[in-house]
């Protein structure tokens, strides 16, 4: 057993460094979370067979071997979520099923093994339904600004100067990856704008999206670069957030967790917001305000305008509401 133990954490180290040196089916390199991701997925798999206590590596995994992997999966992570008064299923097993196609693709084209993901018997877990997201209030967004600072000239030590300069750059649109990606060069102040490069693709790109800053904005960035050249890696590092206690870039965790943070500051649940919340929030700021969904789509970088429906969903009857009252009496 532990010597079929050891072959299969050699493959997961094999597949890393596979997908660490090859593109995906875009042409483009793999993210490192999506490459944790599918390296979690190999890992459970490895966990669950060395816990059935079956002999061999991966490639003694066939069809009826993986039906077993996911429906213990189902019911030790999936049912017990569901059951929780909250709602529904969370779809974690089909996140981990997708996520595993990567080692048995890698399998059958190193190892030449059979891969499940071919056979119709292998049994599929659907995605969970798509909830209707959700934008923040005007008030819920000004008061964690609030909690930062406000932008003001007064407050000086560099976590929550990078904070709100971060808060409002979320307010422009940006995913999380756009945002963690920024590098300093990729600001234009003097033009009120900043330019996102689309994730995974060389920062020389032509496909390089501007974004149109707020005012606000341009003065909460331009406090932070003064703070920011403070840090002890400011001049090693291009990134343009870096962490606290003179660390290197700003990672997702921290992201997401100051987001957290000063939404608790604020006084509000911190359960009620993401880094991705401003996404939708933004969208739903700038039709309300009566920009084209054209325009939208285009500073966003959307290609379908199913994702500018998506995006608008969550307020869109109250901005259908208001546009018609906005008419007045017709007759």
């Amino acid at each position: 057993m532990k010597g079929a133990e050891d072959a299969r954490l050699a493959l997961i180290t094999e597949l890393e460094l596979h997908l660490s040196t090859t593109t995906n089916k875009h042409g483009r390199p793999f993210q490192r979370r999506t490459i944790n991701a599918y390296k979690y997925a190999a890992t459970q798999l490895h966990h669950w067979l060395t816990a059935q206590k079956v002999s061999g590596d991966f490639t003694s995994v066939d069809t009826a071997t993986l039906n077993r992997f996911f429906r213990w999966y189902y019911q030790e992570h999936d049912v017990p979520k569901s059951q929780d008064g909250k709602g529904g299923y969370t779809g974690g097993t089909n996140t981990v099923q997708r996520n595993l196609r990567a080692l048995f693709s890698y399998l059958a084209e190193e190892y030449d093994h059979t891969d499940p993901y071919e056979d119709p018997k292998l049994q599929r877990y659907a995605t969970p339904p798509m909830g209707k997201p959700k934008t923040l209030s005007t008030e819920f967004v000004g008061d964690m600004l609030k909690a930062t600072g406000n932008g003001s000239p007064k407050v000086r030590d560099f976590q929550t100067v990078r904070d709100h300069a971060i808060l409002r750059v979320l307010t422009e649109g940006l995913r999380s990856d756009e945002l963690l990606n920024l590098r300093v060069q990729d600001l234009d102040l003097a033009r009120a704008t900043l330019v996102v490069v689309p994730i995974k693709m060389d920062r020389n790109s032509l496909d390089g999206r501007v974004i149109p800053l707020q005012p606000k904005t341009v003065k909460a960035l331009a406090r932070y670069l003064r703070v920011r050249a403070t840090h002890k890696r400011a001049n090693v590092d291009d990134w343009l957030w870096l962490g606290t206690r003179n660390r290197s870039r700003l990672l997702y965790a921290g992201l997401h967790g100051l987001v957290k943070k000063w939404a608790e500051e604020a006084g509000y649940d911190p359960a009620a917001v993401s880094p991705h919340s401003f996404c939708h929030t933004w969208a739903d700021d700038l039709k309300a305000a009566g920009v084209s969904g054209e325009h939208i789509m285009a500073i966003r970088g959307w290609k379908s305008p199913a994702m500018l429906r998506r995006y608008g969903a969550d307020m869109a009857s109250t901005r259908a509401v208001n546009a018609v009252q906005g008419l007045g009496d017709r007759y």
